[in-house]
């Protein structure tokens, strides 16, 4: 049986599945159906779900609310107060339920503080998107982006650095020493 914490002052749902080592501090809401895995934190007042799947690793700070329809795979962090959509057109007196539009955070990915996502986007491995930016289109693996609506203007290697390129289109990640190649407008780790 997995053991986690779930602050006195918050609710789970039945048919749940709640990782080892998760934390759910105050006045936060999991929904029937969802998933979080293991060393998973969220901050207060977070809602989740229903039927939404979190990686392992995730790290959910305040007031964030994960709309059915959003995946999070392994390790993705979100910022506080970001912003997840999951209709484009959304109406008070129309139900919607079956236009929902998916949206995917790839491993390692992070979202800035105030970041709003429109559904059906995907966002790309150890992307970073910096605070108050809007997403609205998919994002490339290691692209640092910003504004409104967002852009590309760098590339980030693993650890979130950014990156400088020299005249081969090669950087090194002083961090770990990792070494990133510009290949047709993508970045790849040379191994």
């Amino acid at each position: 049986m997995a053991t986690f914490f779930v602050h006195d002052s918050s609710f789970v749902d039945n048919k749940v599945e709640i990782g080892n080592n998760t934390k759910i501090w105050h006045f936060s809401h999991i929904l029937s159906g969802s998933k979080i895995g293991t060393n998973c934190s969220f901050g207060q007042n977070c809602v989740v779900g229903p039927n939404v799947t979190i990686g392992n690793g995730v790290k959910v700070q305040n007031n964030i609310s994960i709309y059915e329809g959003v995946e999070i795979e392994d390790d993705v962090f979100l910022g506080p107060s970001m912003v997840f959509t999951n209709v484009t057109n959304p109406r008070a007196f129309i139900v919607r339920k079956d236009e929902f539009k998916n949206t995917l955070l790839k491993k390692g990915c992070s979202v800035g503080a105030n970041v709003t996502v429109v559904c059906g986007v995907t966002i790309g491995e150890y992307a970073l998107i910096g605070s108050g930016a809007v997403v609205n289109r998919d994002v490339k693996s290691y692209a640092l982006m910003v504004g409104i609506p967002a852009k590309q203007i760098a590339w980030v290697s693993k650890a979130g650095n950014t990156l400088e390129f020299d005249e081969n289109s090669e950087a090194i990640d002083n961090f770990d020493n990792s070494r990133y190649k510009i290949i047709d407008n993508n970045l790849e780790i040379l191994v």
